[in-house]
């Protein structure tokens, strides 16, 4: 019983927080289109400083974990393979929706969703592992992901896709919370107190924010009729990804801080992205993924507090 309450005490506040910014949004109290600059505040200022914080209070050799990142990489990219597979020679998917639906099944929302549920979980690891997901995410997954959405009709184009992949990568403000968080702990310099709690009034707005975001997105979006599309997406997100996890986590790539462990098995546990439908709408696939989406959300509260239970009856 105590177990199952210090559980809800973790997933019921991070639910509670976007169903109120889904009741608001609805409701009128804001508009939908307020919801994308709350989410560039996040992603542009708010995030960035956690992560510079994240990083930059601590030494590059308690950040810097190559199994943790190894570890994330393997798991996201067998099962991106396999949501590729899937897509393409069971479905017989275009190039370009194949890499949405192996998009939504590996590639998590780690900044929204993730950051607040293992802080609440495990700490202050919760920065470091959104920090180092943002490397494998940013530079690997992503990238990835897209230039194979976007060689559909552009055969023998590879490096101009590669290319323009790799600008989009450098325009992200988070990248560079990531460069500066590192470069400043390799600096050894201390921050001034005026400046350094400037930094942490906005790394503290991130988390309440993102969720508040995450609901506020989900008005508007249905899920009638894409049941063949988004449950497979949903199934593989939820259950897969972190099943891929776990198996690379117990014969591959082992991870000694029992912290970090879990949280890279719950970060594969997390719905998807919240920019899932953004970067699909492009390429004309943005209904299906706003359907898979809001389904995987609603979906995660049950996944990730079942999972939650687990990890305290038995750790990783």
């Amino acid at each position: 019983m105590n177990t199952t309450l210090n559980i809800l005490g973790i997933t019921v506040p991070i639910y509670l927080t976007i169903a109120l910014g889904y009741v608001c949004t609805r409701m009128g109290l804001f508009a939908k289109a307020e919801m994308q600059v709350f989410g560039r505040f996040t992603l542009q200022l708010a995030l960035p400083a956690l992560l510079f914080n994240a990083l930059s209070q601590r030494s590059v050799a308690e950040i810097l974990n190559l199994n943790y990142l190894l570890a994330y990489a393997l798991g996201s990219l067998l099962v991106m393979g396999l949501g590729l597979w899937w897509a393409r020679k069971v479905l017989g998917q275009s190039l370009s929706y194949s890499s949405m639906m192996a998009m939504g099944m590996s590639c998590p929302n780690s900044g929204f969703v993730g950051y607040p549920i293992i802080l609440l979980s495990f700490g202050p690891v919760a920065g470091v592992a959104l920090a180092l997901n943002m490397v494998v995410e940013n530079f690997l997954l992503l990238p990835l992901l897209l230039a194979i959405a976007d060689a559909q009709g552009r055969p023998g184009q590879w490096k101009s896709v590669l290319l323009q992949t790799a600008k989009n990568v450098l325009r992200n403000p988070m990248i560079w919370g990531v460069v500066a968080g590192f470069a400043f702990s390799l600096s050894g310099l201390q921050m001034p107190a005026p400046v350094g709690r400037t930094v942490d009034l906005f790394a503290q707005s991130s988390a309440v924010l993102s969720l508040f975001v995450i609901g506020g997105s989900l008005v508007g979006l249905q899920a009638r009729g894409l049941q063949g599309t988004v449950l497979p997406i949903a199934l593989g997100k939820l259950v897969l990804h972190p099943l891929a996890m776990w198996a690379v986590l117990v014969w591959l790539v082992p991870i000694e801080d029992p912290a970090l462990r879990a949280a890279a098995l719950l970060t594969g546990a997390m719905p998807m992205l919240g920019i899932f439908t953004i970067l699909n709408q492009r390429h004309g696939h943005g209904t299906v993924s706003a359907a898979a989406l809001l389904v995987t959300t609603v979906l995660s509260f049950f996944s990730l507090s079942a999972l939650l239970w687990l990890l305290q009856v038995h750790p990783v």
